[in-house]
């Protein structure tokens, strides 16, 4: 006999505090976007030869994104730190997926594949951290 496994979203919504790139508070829930991987705050990338602190522009673009309004976002479960892990939107935008499509965040393909596409589309068009060079966040966090 067949069974189904059922996945269980849990849906948290409001006025977000935007931690970083990937991570916000939504009240007192701590979610991280799931499948993305944005560079660190403190975290230095490089174009034209000048370093920037692309970790801040990350936060910054996602601020902007969201602006004064509410987000939604869905979650499947926590990770190893407890926070949540979820898809985010702004409407209908799914902002896991414009983070990475603008370049403001990279795909965490060890974790899903779910934003490669976006991502190589960010990288052929050289926006944001794709625009110069920088280090994969989970390696950078390594090294700091």
């Amino acid at each position: 006999m067949f069974f189904q496994q059922q996945v269980y979203a849990i849906e948290l919504s409001g006025f977000s505090k935007i931690v970083d790139g990937d991570t916000v508070y939504i009240k007192s829930s701590k979610i991280r976007l799931e499948g993305i991987d944005a560079p660190e705050i403190k975290q230095k990338c490089k174009k034209n030869g000048k370093e920037y602190f692309c970790g801040k522009i990350s936060q910054k673009k996602l601020i902007q994104k969201i602006g004064k309004n509410k987000i939604k976002c869905f979650s499947t479960g926590k990770d190893k730190y407890r926070r949540y892990l979820a898809t985010c939107f702004i409407g209908k935008i799914n902002l896991n997926k414009w983070m990475v499509r603008n370049g403001y965040a990279i795909s965490y393909r060890r974790y899903s594949t779910k934003y490669n596409n976006d991502e190589i589309y960010a990288k052929i068009n050289k926006l944001g951290i794709w625009s110069g060079s920088f280090i994969q966040p989970e390696k950078w966090r390594k090294l700091n």
